[in-house]
């Protein structure tokens, strides 16, 4: 059975890591690569998957079809400790159908490019003010 983790949290850096983690130490098998979704629709998911309004909204999300099972992924999402929240959502919820669909046209989720892009910008702010 398909499922999806859906990653949630205030940086793309704790996403990222979310991901290694769930591959790491969770063991997770990634049916293909992350993908990022809005801030928005990851939050509307969970808060249908709870079936309650959400306290906190995020500022970066992404979203990994799984080749676990899902009683077994949450079974293993309990062991580990990823620094953002994770919901695996699969047939059983409501809005499986509507993430099965919308996941193809989401665009793959580039952690690493954002942070090389943030690293040159810091590199170029230290060459400017060494130049006072």
């Amino acid at each position: 059975m398909k499922s999806f983790a859906v990653i949630r949290a205030d940086t793309s850096l704790k996403v990222h890591t979310t991901l290694l983690d769930l591959r790491r130490y969770g063991r997770m098998v990634f049916a293909g690569p992350p993908k990022s979704m809005s801030p928005d629709y990851a939050d509307e998911i969970l808060g249908k998957v709870i079936n309650r309004p959400l306290k906190n909204k995020c500022s970066s999300a992404a979203v990994v079809s799984l080749n676990t099972v899902p009683s077994v992924a949450i079974g293993k999402l309990t062991k580990i400790h990823p620094p953002a929240h994770v919901v695996i959502v699969s047939s059983k919820h409501d809005i499986y159908d509507e993430l099965v669909e919308n996941f193809e046209i989401l665009p793959e989720f580039e952690a690493r490019k954002h942070l090389l892009i943030h690293n040159e910008e810091e590199i170029n702010i230290q060459e400017v003010a060494a130049d006072f």
